[in-house]
């Protein structure tokens, strides 16, 4: 496996991580022993990266992964978050990251997991009641005392970054990204290039939809997918125009449209690394493949003229602060 490092600090990881939220809610149901078999397939590829948080299944997810390392932790980049917080599964979500709470959810973090550090630790969103600054302050002193290595923030604004890098250097930003919703083009991927931080792209594979695998007739009431605008009407129809295109264009170099979603990402940049979700072993392999993928000049000029990020439809549905639209996303980009 090859790796990558995220921003200047020294934190290197695979080039291609595992994201564990679909392990414990929003992608409905997920059986423990399969997700721990994922889990520990990954490492056995040598993928790293392995990316949870507090909030996934009201810490569920946490224990999950912890079980899933007993023995291995010392081949894994372990990655978690704060700030998005469920009392119970299945609960609705609240942001809080006050600086004494910040502190008492990472100890209960790194209980949950069994670890003694924590290798990337989120601030999964900015909460609007405390300065990003006073947050990544809190952090600071988590790095200081031993139990954190690196920072990171998820789906902050512009602006909220560079103050949060001008308190403590960040490694990491995680956002969604990939071929079907590329709005953190316009500002957050030159910022971060500007601070040395690097991106980590969640959703690379825009919700199990760029896999061509997706059924959406199958999923259940609680799935996350279901409020999503791009899976619905004429979002819907012009975005599966667009699958069966980039079906044909993988299809013409031997390889599946999830790994050339997954290629395409990768090339973005060195900088970049996709952490892709999964309950099934299997899937993982053919994820971890597209690291090896080369695609050309050539190839990515194909890629840009037929799956442009002006030719996919709809809003997404995220528990996020809203940044852009794609009404106001630039046309010429």
């Amino acid at each position: 496996m090859k790796t990558r490092n995220l921003g200047t600090q020294g934190l290197s990881v695979s080039a291609i991580g595992l994201g564990c939220m679909g392990m414990s809610q929003d992608y409905g149901p997920a059986d423990d022993a399969t997700s721990i078999a994922t889990l520990r397939g990954a490492l056995d590829l040598g993928v790293t990266l392995i990316d949870t948080s507090m909030s996934y299944g009201a810490g569920n997810n946490e224990r999950l992964v912890g079980k899933a390392l007993a023995g291995r932790r010392d081949e894994a980049v372990l990655a978690t978050k704060f700030g998005i917080v469920r009392d119970n599964p299945g609960e609705d979500a609240r942001l809080c990251a006050r600086p004494d709470d910040i502190r008492r959810y990472c100890d209960a973090s790194l209980a949950r997991l069994g670890v003694d550090h924590i290798d990337l630790y989120y601030l999964h969103r900015v909460d609007p009641t405390v300065p990003v600054e006073d947050s990544v302050g809190t952090m600071a002193e988590l790095v200081a005392a031993g139990k954190v290595r690196y920072l990171g923030l998820s789906e902050m604004r512009a602006a909220e970054l560079e103050r949060a890098a001008a308190v403590h250097p960040i490694s990491a930003v995680q956002f969604e990204w990939s071929l079907s919703w590329r709005e953190i083009e316009d500002d957050i991927v030159p910022l971060a290039r500007k601070l040395g931080i690097g991106v980590v792209a969640f959703s690379p594979l825009g919700r199990g939809f760029l896999t061509g695998g997706l059924n959406l007739d199958a999923l259940g009431p609680d799935d996350d997918r279901l409020p999503d605008q791009r899976f619905h009407g004429e979002h819907l129809a012009r975005n599966t125009s667009r699958l069966e295109r980039l079906r044909e264009l993988a299809a013409a170099r031997g390889i599946t449209p999830g790994q050339l979603a997954l290629a395409w990402l990768l090339h973005q940049g060195d900088d970049v690394v996709p952490i892709p979700g999964t309950t099934k072993p299997n899937r993982i392999a053919e994820n971890a493949a597209a690291v090896e993928i080369e695609l050309s000049a050539a190839d990515l000029a194909e890629i840009e003229s037929e799956l442009a990020r002006t030719a996919w439809s709809g809003e997404r549905h995220s528990f996020a602060v809203p940044r852009t639209t794609r009404a106001e996303t630039r046309t010429d980009a």
